[in-house]
């Protein structure tokens, strides 16, 4: 088992940028398939990014390509989401999850969630 905590959430203005974290406890994190998902007030949560077991291997979804990057630090246990030029449609709570499988944006194969982090984006 895993357990997962999300970090670095806060307000930012239209153009900027955040980092969030997800740092994990329990099994080692090169055993999971980790991913980044987001729901917005109102909306269903939506896949955003997935990085592979070993941290080589990453997937977007098309609304953040090329603004969003996702990072694993196995050693540190830790996933980072880098988020550059921010828009209000990025205004969500943002979860991280992790399974074993490579299906990343299939929320269903995801087993272990964090408890999210705000992420506002004023305009």
């Amino acid at each position: 088992q895993v357990q997962l905590v999300e970090s670095g959430g806060g307000l930012v203005q239209v153009g900027g940028s955040l980092r969030l974290s997800c740092a994990a406890s329990g099994r080692s994190f090169s055993s999971y398939v980790v991913g980044w998902f987001r729901q917005a007030p109102g909306k269903e949560r939506e896949f955003v990014a997935a990085v592979d077991w070993s941290g080589r291997s990453t997937y977007y979804a098309d609304s953040v390509k090329g603004r969003f990057a996702i990072s694993k630090d196995n050693a540190r246990n830790t996933v980072y989401l880098q988020m550059n030029r921010m828009k209000p449609d990025d205004t969500a709570v943002y979860y991280c999850a992790a399974t074993t499988v490579w299906a990343p944006t299939t929320i269903t194969t995801y087993n272990y969630w964090g408890q999210g982090t705000q992420v506002t984006v004023s305009s």
